[in-house]
C-alpha cells in the first residue's frame, strides 16, 4: 500500500507542480488552489509511504519521478524543449531510480 501512497504522491506533485506555472505567481485562484492541494496531498501521501519506504529510497524516487514526469508535461502542454544535455541528465536521474529500486531492501 506505501508504493500506492508513493505513486500517487508523485502524480499530486506533477499536477502541483504543472498549475503552478499556469498560476502566474499565485495570480490565477484556480491553479493556485491546484499548487496548494496538490502540494498538500503529495506531502501527506509521502509521509505515509514512509511507514515502510526509507527515506532517502522514498525521496529518490518521488524527486527522481517527479523530475522526469514534469520535463514530459512541459514539453507536451507548454511547449518547452529539452536538449542532448538536459535529456541524458534526466536518463541518468531514473536510470539512478531503477537502480534504487532494485537494490534497495525497503523498497520491496
Amino acid at each position: 500500500m506505501d508504493r500506492i501512497f508513493l505513486a500517487i504522491a508523485i502524480l499530486s506533485e506533477v499536477a502541483a507542480t504543472s498549475a503552478l506555472k499556469s498560476s502566474e505567481g499565485f495570480s490565477r485562484l484556480l491553479p493556485s488552489i491546484v499548487v496548494v492541494i496538490g502540494y498538500g496531498v503529495s506531502f501527506f501521501l509521502l509521509s505515509l509511504a514512509l511507514r515502510s519506504i526509507p527515506v532517502a529510497v522514498a525521496y529518490a524516487i518521488w524527486s527522481g519521478v517527479g523530475q522526469a514526469l514534469i520535463a514530459a508535461v512541459a514539453w507536451f502542454a507548454f511547449r518547452q524543449t529539452l536538449n542532448a544535455g538536459e535529456l541524458a541528465g534526466m536518463g541518468l536521474i531514473v536510470a539512478g531510480v531503477v537502480t534504487l529500486g532494485f537494490f534497495s531492501n525497503g523498497a520491496h
